[in-house]
């Protein structure tokens, strides 16, 4: 092939290209999983899910707990806002600002959400047994641990 380069390994190989492919299978599978086992598009319930496991959020920290950007999350919000799940008030610290926090029937959708996340990460990792379960487990808190360190994030804050 003209204008092929030569590298010394395969792009198919990578970490990061596997990874990637991980994200995009696993997200493929869970859309269908949140809407059908929850009733709601995947962005709606990781938000929901940050917001039960971690409030009061700002729609900053959402984004971040959610892995979304801040559009999706705001959209995302807004819409369980509008379902009545999740509350939005001025926040006491910045008035400019808000929080959000899970309603009574928030809640209730809370635990359908992460019925889904538990199935769904016993789906993932059904093809490894438990030994291996708890070596993955220690190498992804390794390599996140090294990743946030490379941008100067707080480990604890991507959980």
């Amino acid at each position: 092939m003209p204008g092929k380069k030569k590298v010394s390994f395969e792009l198919d190989r990578t970490v990061t290209h596997r990874l990637h492919t991980l994200h995009k299978l696993t997200d493929r599978i869970s859309q269908v999983a949140y809407l059908e086992r929850a009733g709601m598009p995947l962005s709606e319930g990781r938000c929901l899910a940050a917001v039960g496991a971690f409030s009061p959020l700002s729609v900053n920290e959402l984004a971040r707990q959610a892995n979304l950007n801040k559009g999706q999350a705001s959209r995302a919000a807004q819409s369980l806002v509008d379902q009545g799940l999740v509350r939005k008030e001025t926040s006491a610290t910045d008035g400019r600002g808000v929080v959000l926090t899970l309603t009574t029937a928030g809640e209730q959708a809370w635990r359908r959400v992460m019925t889904v996340i538990e199935l769904r990460n016993e789906e993932i990792v059904a093809c490894l047994n438990a030994s291996e379960r708890e070596q993955l487990d220690r190498l992804l808190d390794r390599l996140l641990a090294h990743a946030q360190a490379a941008v100067g994030e707080d480990a604890r804050d991507g959980e």
